[in-house]
């Protein structure tokens, strides 16, 4: 039976023009003025817009994509594709326990999966979930495989070893690897061991994806000077995950790259706050790279809460991506512990005050009360204006990420509203992109980009990811006092030609896939 979607306007290839939409299986057969024919089923979409599905080219949904809630809260974004394995930490390859553990705050608990390859886990997600699922083979977990806990550099024959582990992640379909080098073990890798890890990668053609080092903000020189370096010995391509820093900071540091002849893409989402595991910010790496058990043991013991306080916290203070109001500018979203429920929405120097102690205090206790599984908000000192981040979005090589983390009763707006911010801010009530222009930063160039096959156009043969939206109505609800509310607007959501948002609802079919890598030509 054919699926017709009647009367709406699609806006592809940088047109939008009035024409139905003929879809037959999973793929898209006809545009433009379809015949009815008997059997036909329709979607009335006059007065609506028809795109194709949007692409978060960074989510952490890595253990929650079959999870109901989070499907819908992404696909009334008119998201269709998440890219996870992200931040170098995630389930595959291995036993997941590394990950599960380190960033249960962030991407969730682990997803059971046979095997422990990108295969597996990507064959896993086929009629589980309404979402198309990609990744990237995560270097934190690689070097986790092969190094343990060790801090030191990797040697020859360590990395051999991780080599061999990217290839294979590779072959199974990865399009890329990612890299997190503020978390642990991401921190201790150097850069010519990332960049030995990225040449299978580049062979491929897959990315090198990258939470730089540093902490963003005004440190992005020395991110992007070793991002220049990795790029120069592996030949890989870069993209840049959530180019945090003032819009005339992150346009000179790409020109550095792309005048070094680095091929160059970022993501940013339309916030000024940040969200992360407390750890990473508020412990010294050498302390998070240990077992948890030990970590909660030594941040309990009353002496070495004395050195945190006499030898580390003083550094955060002069850390130029907090400083000394850092107990300010941290709102707790996730809080393992429930006997620190009361805590979720507060700042750790309201919190603080609540508990009647002070701010380090209450960050330990709350780090060994939940086994470290807290994530915050992070406020930033240079709070972006909607004219900066119009003109962040304008920049060349932008994509639509939205660092989404579904994790705590008071999360980041970010995970519910990031797409259908882009559209009612930057597309309807602070003109930066045209609808055409937007499909090019949210779908099409994400989809070549990361190797997505034939998904990010509304034509013949390519496949039938489509979303119908209210151009005036689109609006994200989530905020940072009410970070739960979903997106309006979009209604009506296609994967695999299937209507998995139908009138606002879920169905039950569940068509989303594993994608595999693949590079396509228009």
């Amino acid at each position: 039976m054919r699926l017709v979607m009647r009367g709406g306007t699609i806006v592809d290839d940088g047109v939008m023009r009035k024409a139905d939409v003929a879809i037959e299986g999973t793929t898209i057969t006809e545009v433009g003025d379809v015949a009815p024919s008997t059997g036909d089923r329709a979607i009335e979409c006059h007065g609506r817009l028809v795109l194709p599905g949007f692409i978060d080219v960074h989510s952490h949904a890595d253990g929650l994509v079959a999870d109901d809630a989070v499907q819908q809260a992404v696909l009334k974004q008119g998201v269709t594709t998440v890219v996870t394995g992200q931040d170098g930490v995630s389930y595959a390859p291995g036993n997941g326990e590394y990950a599960s553990k380190y960033f249960a705050a962030i991407n969730g608990g682990h997803p059971q999966y046979a095997g422990g390859g990108v295969a597996s886990y990507l064959a896993a997600v086929a009629g589980r979930s309404r979402l198309n699922f990609a990744y990237l083979v995560p270097a934190g977990t690689v070097r986790s495989e092969v190094c343990g806990r060790s801090s030191a550099p990797a040697n020859e024959s360590q990395i051999v070893r991780m080599v061999a582990l990217v290839e294979q992640g590779m072959r199974d379909g990865a399009v890329g690897i990612s890299t997190g080098l503020d978390y642990v073990p991401g921190i201790f890798a150097t850069a010519d061991e990332i960049a030995a890890l990225c040449k299978p990668v580049a062979a491929a053609g897959g990315l090198y994806v990258t939470h730089m080092r540093g902490g963003y903000e005004a440190n992005s020189a020395a991110g992007i000077s070793e991002i220049a370096h990795i790029a120069a010995e592996s030949g890989a391509r870069v993209h840049i995950s959530h180019f945090h820093a003032q819009a005339a900071i992150i346009g000179s540091q790409l020109k550095l790259l792309r005048d070094a002849g680095v091929d160059t893409t970022f993501d940013a989402y339309p916030y000024t706050r940040g969200c992360t595991l407390l750890a990473m910010p508020l412990l010294p790496p050498e302390l998070s790279v240990l077992p948890a058990d030990t970590v909660i043991n030594l941040i309990s013991d009353p002496a070495e809460r004395g050195r945190l306080r006499r030898d580390w916290f003083p550094k955060i203070e002069h850390n130029a991506s907090l400083g000394p109001e850092w107990p300010s500018m941290i709102t707790l979203a996730h809080i393992a512990a429930p006997e620190f429920a009361w805590a979720h929405g507060l700042t750790l120097e309201a919190a603080a005050e609540h508990a009647g102690t002070d701010a380090i205090e209450i960050t330990l206790d709350l780090l060994a009360a939940s086994h470290l599984e807290v994530n915050a908000v992070m406020a930033v000192p240079h709070q972006r204006s909607i004219a900066e981040l119009a003109t962040i979005f304008s920049q060349e090589g932008h994509m639509g990420g939205s660092d989404g983390i579904f994790i705590g009763a008071h999360p980041h707006p970010r995970a519910r509203g990031t797409f259908a911010r882009y559209l009612r801010e930057y597309v309807r009530e602070t003109p930066t992109w045209s609808w055409p222009e937007a499909v090019q930063h949210l779908s099409t160039a994400p989809a070549a980009r990361f190797s997505l096959g034939r998904r990010g156009r509304i034509a013949a043969g390519w496949k039938a990811d489509l979303i119908v939206l209210d151009p005036q109505a689109v609006t994200d609800t989530a905020t940072y006092e009410k970070p739960l509310g979903e997106a309006i607007g979009i209604d009506d959501v296609l994967v695999a030609g299937q209507q998995v948002l139908a009138g606002g609802r879920l169905s039950t079919i569940t068509p989303g896939l594993g994608l595999r890598r693949e590079h396509t030509k228009n």
